[in-house]
């Protein structure tokens, strides 16, 4: 069975595949980081930011960087500052070839072996959502889609979304898993009682706080490690 990285979880993990609700990241998540789409959609984030404020690209990554740093989000850095309207950017930075994403048969019989409501929590949008579940071939196991839009464009870690998370779903955190590749993103479902599930990834923004107590269990393989909690 998997091994905990932490010195105690919410729920051993003989009581994992019980659980209640289980919560999903999407992006790099339910597919490897290795597929690198981010790169895609950083470079539109950049254009977009060029063509809005009419600069060089080199500058235009400057100021996206600053605003994902301070806001969470580049789109929140440009709401704050710029006025933009969030659906149009979140349209144009999705517009992506999702070719990499191959389908996860593995991850589907997994998924489909797990008990539990399944969500899908993302700082991207609804629509990207649909395109990356469709393609790995697992849209039936999600019952909804939680995105940017429904945290009123306010990004993971801000708590607050957490609260509304919560709310909304009629989720019982003692009894809910999250699963998700930026380990800083798992603190404040910890602190609501959670268990926390890293997706190990080697980018610096996913590890940020990987070695801290709010990281329960890391995770290599997500379908192998799902398949050993059902088997």
């Amino acid at each position: 069975m998997p091994s905990s990285t932490a010195s105690q979880s919410i729920l051993p993990v003989a009581e994992l595949h019980l659980a209640d609700f289980w919560v999903f990241d999407l992006d790099n998540t339910l597919y490897p980081a290795s597929c690198n789409l981010f790169s895609q959609i950083e470079k539109r984030m950049t254009r977009y930011v060029a063509d809005l404020l009419n600069l060089e690209l080199d500058e235009a990554y400057q100021i996206q960087k600053g605003y994902f740093k301070e806001y969470g989000t580049t789109l929140r850095g440009l709401m704050s500052n710029h006025d933009v309207e969030p659906h149009a950017y979140m349209d144009y930075v999705h517009d992506i070839d999702l070719s990499a994403i191959q389908p996860s048969p593995g991850l589907d019989k997994a998924l489909a072996e797990l008990p539990g409501k399944k969500i899908i929590f993302t700082n991207a949008s609804t629509g990207h959502a649909k395109r990356v579940l469709e393609q790995l071939g697992i849209t039936s196991h999600f019952e909804h889609i939680h995105d940017i839009a429904d945290a009123s464009f306010i990004p993971k870690p801000d708590p607050g979304v957490y609260d509304e998370l919560v709310e909304r779903y009629a989720l019982t955190p003692s009894r809910t898993v999250m699963v998700e590749d930026m380990a800083r993103n798992l603190k404040p479902a910890a602190d609501l009682g959670m268990t926390c599930i890293w997706v190990h990834t080697e980018n610096d923004w996913g590890q940020d706080s990987s070695e801290e107590n709010h990281v329960h269990h890391r995770v290599d393989d997500l379908a192998g490690w799902i398949r050993e909690l059902t088997e």
